[in-house]
């Protein structure tokens, strides 16, 4: 297959602009957020908090946003939720503004800090099943495969950007007017995505109760078995092994590299998991899926144990840097898994079903994290993340002969 088949449509080009410029803003005000809370608190803890506040309401919400992505039309749905990011944004740049916080405690500040994360939880829950929807309206779907791979590297290349630049700005111009370039970055995205047009809303069961249309959702997830154990394997993975939540400790306490070295450490997954993206569009993983899917979630947990140990910089950076890598291999498989066996008319759900699996657990790893480290130490709560990445991924390839031997070839082809 043509590894730019995707790259040849006009519309998806654009489409990897709008998505850029989200994950770049969102994954610089996560970090940002993080550095000024951590530096308002000094408590390990406070840092779960941050995911806890997110991961309720883009939990909650999830089934009911994959329902109305499904019953609606996806571009102007997308716009919307660009809009609300861009006003928490602004927000958080106003909390975040000295002349404007004076006279506010420290606790009004990160309570502010909280709501708005909690507000960007929910609007994060309409964002996931209406992007991946999106996507499968824009390219045909025999390049499904190629589309992925690329939406995903654009996915990485903004979490690797978005984290450097917010370790360099905080130290540069400051945790407030690092919130300025964030919301500048929401408009960039908001802009382009008027240059897409509007698209079909192909579901033959609209205006479906809400109730049934949730019910086949989930039951086509638990039914179909390589969607759930890759959602499941991931999910686990993010979920112990959410080390980088703890970063602003390493950097300030452990490994004292400072911003700007929290900026590089924050970047080395994404950094890895961009290359390994880029490679695998000329070098696809559709043969024996499952076992590199495997393999790479197992390669991930070995490199949470590593970093977690190590005082060394270089060598954290490397562990980083490889689990970027192999979590690179894991997702272009999960997505691909999802694009070829969900259904046109199911795809929002199963995106929130996806989110609830592995994106929300990003936010529930990291309150995990805070409290694994407030009660057993930051390196030991580290160190366990990932040896219970491991014992999971031995425990599924013993449990799941038949997801051992999954390969996409045949899927592929039939597209």
């Amino acid at each position: 297959m043509d590894p730019y088949a995707a790259l040849r449509f006009k519309e998806f080009n654009i489409f990897l602009l709008v998505r850029f410029a989200m994950v770049f803003a969102w994954s610089m005000q996560f970090i940002v957020i993080e550095w000024e809370v951590y530096s308002l608190t000094k408590d390990p803890l406070s840092l779960g908090i941050i995911g806890l506040m997110e991961v309720v309401p883009a939990v909650a919400m999830a089934l009911f946003a994959g329902h109305y992505v499904d019953q609606n039309e996806k571009r102007s749905l997308l716009i919307r939720c660009i809009l609300g990011f861009s006003c928490i944004s602004f927000g958080l740049f106003l909390v975040t503004w000295p002349e404007v916080t004076e006279g506010m405690s420290k606790r009004s500040i990160l309570y502010s800090i909280y709501l708005l994360v909690f507000l960007g939880g929910i609007v994060r829950s309409f964002i996931g099943p209406t992007i991946f929807s999106l996507l499968a309206l824009i390219v045909p779907k025999k390049i499904y495969p190629n589309a992925a791979t690329w939406s995903s590297s654009i996915w990485q290349m903004g979490a690797v950007l978005g984290p450097a630049v917010a370790g360099f700005s905080i130290s540069w111009i400051g945790v407030h007017w690092s919130m300025i370039l964030i919301f500048g970055f929401s408009l960039i995205a908001l802009t382009a995505l008027f240059r897409i047009s509007k698209k079909p809303v192909i579901n033959p069961k609209l205006g479906e109760p809400v109730m049934q249309s949730l019910k086949d959702g989930l039951q086509f997830v638990f039914r179909t078995k390589s969607v759930l154990i890759a959602l499941t394997l991931d999910m686990i993975a993010v979920l112990f092994g959410g080390a980088v939540a703890l970063l602003p400790v390493y950097a300030q306490d452990i490994l004292e590299v400072g911003a700007e070295g929290f900026g590089f450490l924050r970047a080395a997954p994404a950094v890895g998991a961009f290359l390994m993206m880029v490679t695998s569009a000329h070098f696809p993983l559709h043969r024996n899926a499952g076992k590199k899917l495997l393999w790479a979630v197992f390669g991930f947990g070995v490199c949470i144990v590593v970093f977690g140990v190590s005082t060394n910089f270089w060598l954290s950076l490397f562990a980083l840097f490889v689990s970027g890598s192999v979590d690179g291999i894991s997702m272009i498989i999960r997505q691909t898994i999802l694009q070829l066996k969900t259904p046109d008319n199911m795809r929002g759900r199963v995106a929130s079903v996806n989110s609830i699996f592995v994106g929300s657990s990003n936010e529930l790893g990291a309150f995990e994290s805070g409290v694994t480290a407030k009660l057993m130490g930051t390196v030991t709560a580290v160190v366990f993340g990932g040896t219970m990445t491991l014992i999971t991924v031995g425990a599924t390839a013993i449990l799941s002969p038949r997801f051992r031997k999954l390969d996409l070839r045949e899927d592929v082809e039939q597209t």
